[in-house]
């Protein structure tokens, strides 16, 4: 292990913009917008303005599901935000969401415009807007929110922590990586314990909670991101994998993946979604149209 003794803070840390590797440019110390957008709006009564991070595939799963079940109300237009160009830094985006991160939400269905953001927010508002996903009341609403903040509360440790220092940072160092994928094992270890006894993250019925855990914790041991399955021996996680590969043969769980989505396979991408059709009438000209 490297010896970094001789460490010795800054009087006073300043932002070094040219430092940080792959995300250095949206790890500045300051709020606000940098520059002047007017955000599109389209039709529908949801506005979504995202990109299909694991955050952003959350929303997109849950508007798709809520549209399985027959909910009108919750179609949406599902707007690409550029986070390695700024775009979050937009007046517009700022208006909507002033931490400036994905995804960020706008209700027209209510009069003025709701604003909704932080993805755990936006799941619990629109499970109670239109009654499904959360239990009502009780232990099992209880037990469904705590795993959502669980997910909340953890998943730092897997991105900003894991992620970043194995697959993102300029340099590779080893203390953190050993700390943070510690940890990951840790929490692989605590879904795979809660998915022994129940078929779905907080029980037997398919709630916000699996929504919200499937594009972090799933993607993982799928090796959807990070590419790092192998070295945490996601394998062994056999309640966790079972649970996920039942998440992905969902179709609004296909759906909700696509969109927003700017890297993988072609055939798997649709940068934005307007319409529902958007799905069916896709193809490979589309795609690279679009980009």
């Amino acid at each position: 292990m490297t010896d970094n003794a001789e460490y010795t803070p800054a009087d006073v840390w300043t932002w070094d913009s040219e430092s940080g590797g792959a995300w250095a440019s949206i790890n500045r110390p300051i709020a606000g917008a940098t520059h002047d957008h007017e955000l599109a709006v389209g039709e529908h009564p949801i506005q979504l303005y995202s990109l299909a991070t694991p955050n952003g595939v959350k929303v997109t799963v849950m508007l798709e599901e809520l549209l399985a079940l027959g909910h009108k109300g919750a179609e949406y237009n599902a707007h690409l935000v550029k986070i390695g160009d700024g775009e979050q830094f937009g007046s517009g985006f700022v208006a909507v969401n002033p931490n400036s991160k994905i995804p960020a939400m706008l209700d027209q269905s209510t009069t003025p415009a709701t604003r909704i953001f932080e993805s755990g927010a936006i799941l619990i508002y629109l499970a109670e807007k239109f009654g499904e996903l959360l239990p009502a009341e009780g232990g099992a609403r209880a037990e469904c929110l705590s795993w959502l903040m669980w997910q909340m509360g953890s998943a730092p440790y897997l991105g900003g922590g894991f992620g970043h220092f194995y697959k993102y940072a300029p340099i590779k160092i080893e203390y953190c990586i050993d700390r943070f994928t510690m940890e990951v094992k840790r929490q692989l270890d605590v879904l795979d314990r809660q998915l022994a006894d129940n078929k779905f993250i907080s029980g037997d019925e398919y709630t916000i909670a699996d929504i919200a855990i499937y594009p972090w914790y799933g993607a993982v041991v799928q090796d959807i991101v990070y590419e790092a399955a192998k070295f945490l021996d996601a394998a062994s996680y056999k309640n966790v994998n079972r649970w996920a590969d039942e998440m992905a043969q969902r179709p609004a769980v296909q759906r909700g993946r696509m969109v927003n989505r700017t890297f993988g396979p072609l055939e798997g991408q649709l940068h934005e979604r307007h319409d529902a059709s958007d799905f069916d009438t896709k193809t490979q000209d589309k795609i690279e149209a679009q980009g």
